[in-house]
C-alpha cells in the first residue's frame, strides 16, 4: 500500500499579522481539506504592538493548525524566544530552536537554522555562525547512509541560488543572501528549501544534486522564497505541497528528474563559505571554470587550462578566443570564408547556409571568433548561440519542421553547429533519437543521454573529442570520441533514416493522390 503523502503549508514573514495568516489558513482548509502542519520562516514577530499576540499566548485565540516557527532575526525579537533549544510559544505554535532537526511521527525530517548570518565573534543571539553551520552539517552528514533531508528551513536566502535558474526578479542573488546557507544546502541536499526576508516570492526551477555522468542520480532540490503575510502587492506568502518522507519512498521514484531540472547553482564546494568566505559566482569563473574528466578517477577536477586546479595569487582575465594557426574557412574575418553563404551576423556569432547541405534549409551556427568547440565558448558567445537556437526552432516550427542540432569536435578546426530541419510529418522526436542511438550501436559507439538543462562543460573539457546531438525537445546525446570515429556519422544517420522516411512519406502521398 502506497504511503499517504503529508499535506504541508509553508509561510513567509508573518511580522505579527497572526489573524491575517490564520484566517487565510482556515479558508484554505475549508476549501481544500485539512493540512498536517504549517512551517513559518522569516520574521514571525513584527514591530507592531503585542495585543494581538497576547490573545494567542493566553489562549483566547488558537492557531488552527500545528505551527512551527524559526527564531529571531533581529535584537528586538529575541525577547520572544527565551529557550534556545525551542519551546511552545502558544497553543499549536512551537519555536523549533536555534538549529537542529525535527523528525515527525511520519518520518518526515525538517532541518532548521534560525537567524541571519554573522561572521563576527561573539555571535549575536539572533544570528548563526560558521561554527553553527559546521556542527549542523556534522550532526546530519556523518553517516555513510546519509542521502539528504526532506525540508530545510532558513530565514535568509542562500547566496547564488539564482545561478543557472529562472529569474529571481528584483533580488540579486549574487549579492543578497547567505554564503553559509549555500554551503549548508550543498551538503544537506534538501528536497524542499524555504526562506524569506526579501519580501518577495520566488520559486526556483528544481536543480539536481549530482554530477551528470559522474555520480548516481539523486533527488532534486526545490527552493521556494515566500513573501510577507498580507503584503499589498498580493505576492505569494503561503505555499501548499504534499510530500512523502524520503525514507518511505521507492529509490527509483525519489530520484526521478523533472523535465525542467537545472544545474546545481552552488557548483563550487561550500568549504570557502563555511570558513566565512563568499563563494565565487559560477558565471564569473570563465577563466578558471572546472571540468570533470571522464577519463580520470571519479571526483578529480581539472581546470580549463588542463592543469590541476590550485589557487593562484594572480586573478586571471577572461579568455579571448585563440587565433587560428593558419587560414580558417569559418572565421568571419578570414579571406577564406565564403561570405555569399552568410545569412545573418550577430555580435558574437553568425548564421550561414551549409555548403553541400543535407537539405535546402540546412544551416550552421558559427562563432565569429576562432573557437574549436562549444566547450571553449565564453559566456557571452554561449548566450548568443542559445538565442540563435531558440529563433531557429521557432522559425522551422512555423514551417512545419523540427530541428536536429549536432556538433562533431573531432578533426575539425572551427566550431560548426549543424542545424538540420526535419518535417514534422516525417518522424517524431523519439524516432530521431532512436535513429541516432541505433546507428551508434551498429558502430559500437555509446551515445549517453544527458539531462535537458545540463551544461556540456560539466562533462567534458577543452580539447576533448566528442560528438553531441540536441533534439528539438532539449534532449541531448553525447559520445566521447576515443578513436576511429566516422567523420560523417551525423550525415549518415540523416541519409540512412530521415531521408528514406521522408522519401517514403512523399511517395505514399503521391500514390494516394493518383489513386484518388
Amino acid at each position: 500500500m502506497a504511503q499517504k503523502p503529508l499535506r504541508v503549508l509553508a509561510c513567509g514573514d508573518v511580522e505579527g499579522k497572526f489573524d491575517v495568516l490564520f484566517n487565510r489558513v482556515r479558508a484554505i482548509q475549508k476549501k481544500s481539506g485539512s493540512f498536517d502542519l504549517l512551517l513559518c520562516v522569516g520574521n514571525f514577530f513584527g514591530s507592531t504592538p503585542d495585543a494581538e499576540w497576547e490573545e494567542y499566548k493566553t489562549g483566547i485565540k488558537k492557531a488552527p493548525i500545528q505551527t512551527y516557527v524559526l527564531g529571531a532575526n533581529n535584537q528586538e525579537a529575541i525577547k520572544y524566544f527565551q529557550d534556545a533549544d525551542g519551546c511552545e510559544l502558544a497553543e499549536n505554535i512551537t519555536y523549533l530552536g536555534r538549529k537542529g532537526i525535527f523528525t515527525g511521527s511520519s518520518g518526515l525530517q525538517v532541518v532548521y537554522l534560525s537567524g541571519t548570518e554573522s561572521l563576527n565573534e561573539p555571535v549575536p543571539g539572533y544570528s548563526f555562525s560558521p561554527k553553527d553551520v559546521s556542527s549542523l552539517r556534522t550532526m546530519l552528514c556523518s553517516t555513510a547512509q546519509f542521502k539528504g533531508v526532506d525540508i530545510l528551513l532558513t530565514s535568509p536566502w542562500p547566496k547564488y541560488v539564482g545561478n543557472f535558474g529562472n529569474s529571481s526578479g528584483e533580488v540579486d542573488t549574487k549579492k543578497c543572501g547567505s554564503a553559509l546557507v549555500s554551503s549548508l544546502v550543498t551538503d544537506l541536499k534538501p528536497r524542499y528549501h524555504f526562506a524569506a526576508l526579501e519580501k518577495t516570492y520566488y520559486e526556483r526551477l528544481p536543480y539536481r544534486n549530482h554530477v551528470v555522468l559522474q555520480e548516481n542520480a539523486q533527488h532534486v532540490t526545490r527552493f521556494i522564497a515566500l513573501a510577507n503575510v498580507g503584503n499589498p502587492e498580493k505576492k505569494k506568502y503561503l505555499y501548499a505541497f504534499s510530500i512523502v518522507p524520503m525514507k518511505l519512498m521507492d529509490a527509483a521514484e525519489l530520484v526521478k528528474q523533472p523535465p525542467d531540472v537545472t544545474e546545481n547553482p552552488y557548483r563550487k564546494s561550500g568549504k570557502e563559505a563555511s570558513m566565512g568566505k563568499q563563494t565565487p559566482a559560477p558565471e564569473e569563473e570563465s577563466a578558471c571554470q572546472f571540468f570533470f574528466d571522464l577519463n580520470e578517477k571519479q571526483g578529480r577536477k581539472r581546470s580549463s587550462t588542463g592543469r590541476d586546479s590550485k589557487s593562484s595569487p594572480h586573478p586571471k582575465q577572461p579568455r579571448k578566443p585563440p587565433q587560428p594557426p593558419g587560414p580558417c574557412w569559418f572565421c568571419l574575418a578570414s579571406p577564406e570564408v565564403e561570405k555569399h553563404l552568410v545569412v545573418n551576423i550577430g555580435t558574437h556569432c553568425y548564421l550561414a547556409l551549409a555548403k553541400g547541405g543535407l537539405s535546402d534549409d540546412h544551416v550552421l551556427i558559427l562563432p565569429i571568433g576562432h573557437y574549436q568547440s562549444v566547450v571553449e565558448l565564453s559566456a557571452e558567445v554561449v548566450e548568443e548561440v542559445e538565442k540563435y537556437k531558440v529563433t531557429l526552432r521557432r522559425f522551422f516550427k512555423s514551417r512545419g519542421k523540427r530541428c536536429v542540432l549536432f556538433e562533431r569536435n573531432y578533426k575539425s578546426h572551427h566550431l560548426q553547429l549543424q542545424v538540420i530541419p526535419v518535417p514534422l510529418s516525417c518522424c517524431t522526436t523519439d524516432d530521431i533519437k532512436d535513429a541516432f542511438i541505433t546507428q551508434a550501436e551498429q558502430q559500437q559507439m555509446e551515445l549517453l543521454e544527458i539531462p535537458e538543462h545540463s551544461d556540456i562543460k560539466q562533462i567534458t573539457q577543452p580539447g576533448a573529442a566528442y560528438f553531441y546531438v540536441e533534439l528539438d525537445t532539449g534532449e541531448k546525446l553525447f559520445h566521447r570520441i576515443k578513436k576511429n570515429f566516422p567523420l560523417q556519422f551525423g550525415r549518415f544517420v540523416y541519409f540512412s533514416y530521415f531521408k528514406c522516411i521522408f522519401i517514403r512519406t512523399t511517395m505514399n502521398r503521391l500514390v494516394s493522390c493518383i489513386d484518388n
